[in-house]
């Protein structure tokens, strides 16, 4: 699925945010290592919420919350549609035509971009009152039957799911864990965390292993408290 598709699955600003939130910290109970981590979120980057997405290959997105909306910025350096398929570098027709005047910054941001090129195979953005995420005017008519063009199907599909099954499969496979769904469950509604419910995703962590990302995240704790 492209950019495009996922536009129209993705759930609206302040959902997505809170589920970004969510699966991070459960990356950061099953990693309490950064670098090993495939989701991380931070409260407060440039003064502003943000998720970032990692596959530990070079590809990355991340996905910006602030008062005038969001914006995703996603690359696949395997993708027929990296800027640096041609000499010199080129962003894809039409990839940031439209881009909404808050979010423009985003388009010479030093971290979104590797040697001047802003690196990107893929661009949604969602402003506040908008009832629905966007993309620039895209031409995917040639990579029909391919199904995952610009690289935003691997990174954003997971967030498409308001379930923890998701992320269940995804565990298994990225950390070689088996998780239960009811513990996952209460993470994903943003439910407070106890001793109890993280040694139950991953019994070498405990609550002051991961103070620091539960003060980062701003992920809300009960050291009495209990999954239902």
């Amino acid at each position: 699925m492209t950019a495009l598709d996922m536009a129209a699955r993705l759930p609206d600003i302040e959902t997505l945010r809170q589920r970004c939130q969510a699966v991070a910290m459960l990356d950061a109970i099953l990693s309490p290592d950064w670098e090993s981590r495939y989701f991380s979120y931070t409260q407060d980057w440039g003064g502003f919420p943000c998720a970032q997405i990692r596959n530990g290959s070079g590809d990355d997105c991340f996905i910006t919350f602030g008062p005038a909306g969001a914006f995703i910025r996603g690359f696949d350096h395997e993708s027929s549609m990296t800027p640096w398929r041609v000499d010199p570098p080129k962003l894809w027709p039409g990839l940031v035509d439209n881009v909404p005047a808050p979010f423009a910054e985003f388009l010479t941001e030093p971290a979104f971009g590797f040697d001047g090129v802003f690196a990107a195979t893929y661009c949604l953005w969602r402003q506040r009152n908008d009832g629905e995420w966007r993309t620039g005017p895209v031409d995917y008519a040639e990579f029909a039957g391919r199904p995952d063009p610009d690289g935003a199907d691997q990174f954003l599909e997971l967030l498409t799911d308001p379930t923890p099954h998701s992320y269940v499969d995804f565990a298994l496979g990225y950390f070689e864990v088996q998780l239960d769904p009811r513990v996952v469950a209460h993470v994903y509604e943003l439910n407070p965390l106890t001793e109890q419910l993280v040694r139950a995703l991953n019994p070498d962590v405990g609550l002051h292993d991961i103070a620091d990302d539960i003060d980062t995240s701003r992920y809300p704790t009960q050291c009495d408290a209990a999954p239902s």
